[in-house]
């Protein structure tokens, strides 16, 4: 299916006055038409008139206003007429007929449709620094809105490469760039959308770990690599965001950009991994601080053996550097014990 859009139909003004004017005509005809029958003329005047009277509001039928960033799709008898998405006041065919089988839909997760039930995602019209969702805008009409519009998934929960339970969400920005594909290709194009946003999250979450790993190959060129869902966020939502322009495109949507909104591991694990990052970051710590105490020990040494302050045996070296390590690497402060004799 291809879209056809209808640019020469902004006359909508013209054919409301004109109507408007035969109707006016038309009721005036009535009057003279009964005053001539009275008079003995004929009733064709007045026929006339009563039949515009009676049909001449078909006209106002195919009067369509549409807004900035709205489209109609047209089909006349079940056929495909074409599309419009510009602007104004039209005339179509008064016999044309509006198609928008996702007008109604109101998406409060991936699959839910019209029953407003807890679920996966809220569709809402990004603007400026704030959002409306569709549960509160007009819906009830059949214009396709064009607008930058955000789809917010609920935290889901996948697992990573390694088999670890994480909860992650996702905002999707998409908006609708060819009308007919997203009408006629696909039952409802929200639901759609929504649909393939979890498959896809789901298909990139699988390949990535939530933290760094050994061993892990997330690009697929059979050499391990440091990417992450927490350290590669901006690369997990870029191939994210391709997945589902992949999958969208035969319903006519472009997704402009993905972003994790949340990322953080299962309940059930939680606690768990927060030990192991806690017992990560004091090794860490301790690596760094015994790294820097040996340090301090050679300095000193090295600045005792240079200014001749005291000589020391093999004995009192280890003494002194079992000392100093002890108070540089002390988790409390250490207690001097002052030794007023020889040293021997």
């Amino acid at each position: 299916m291809k879209e056809k859009v209808l640019e020469h139909r902004k006359n909508g003004m013209l054919v409301l006055i004109l109507t408007s004017l035969l109707y006016l005509a038309a009721v005036a005809g009535c009057v003279l038409g009964a005053m001539s029958i009275g008079e003995g003329g004929g009733p064709a005047l007045l026929i006339v008139s009563i039949v515009w009277l009676a049909i001449g509001w078909i006209p106002y039928c195919g009067l369509r206003v549409l807004k900035p960033q709205e489209a109609l799709v047209l089909t006349l008898f079940g056929k495909y007429t074409g599309t419009l998405k510009n602007e104004g006041f039209y005339f179509v065919n008064p016999f044309s007929t509006s198609v928008n089988p996702a007008a109604k839909t109101r998406l409060n997760q991936s699959g839910d449709v019209n029953n407003g039930a807890a679920g996966k995602s809220v569709l809402s019209f990004a603007l400026g620094n704030g959002s409306v969702n569709m549960a509160d805008s007009d819906t009830s009409g059949k214009k396709i809105s064009l607008k930058i519009m955000t789809l917010n998934n609920n935290k889901q929960k996948i697992n990573d490469c390694l088999g670890n339970p994480v909860e992650i969400g996702i905002a999707v920005m998409w908006r609708v760039t060819d009308t007919a594909k997203a009408v006629f290709n696909v039952d409802n194009y929200k639901e759609y959308l929504s649909l393939q946003c979890d498959t896809a999250l789901r298909n990139i979450v699988r390949i990535y770990p939530y933290d760094v790993a050994p061993n892990v190959d997330t690009t697929g060129d059979g050499i391990a690599d440091e990417g992450s869902l927490r350290g590669s966020s901006e690369v997990v939502a870029a191939r994210i965001r391709d997945e589902i322009q992949q999958r969208v495109a035969e319903a006519g949507l472009e997704v402009i950009e993905a972003r994790i909104t949340y990322l953080a591991y299962a309940p059930e694990i939680a606690a768990v991994m927060l030990q192991r990052q806690q017992a990560s970051a004091i090794v860490d710590a301790r690596k760094m601080i015994v790294d820097g105490a040996v340090g301090m020990v050679e300095m000193a040494l090295d600045r005792l053996n240079e200014k001749n302050v005291v000589e020391l045996d093999e004995e009192r070296k280890a003494a002194m550097v079992s000392n100093l390590l002890v108070v540089l690497c002390g988790n409390r402060d250490a207690q001097p014990i002052v030794n007023s004799g020889s040293l021997y």
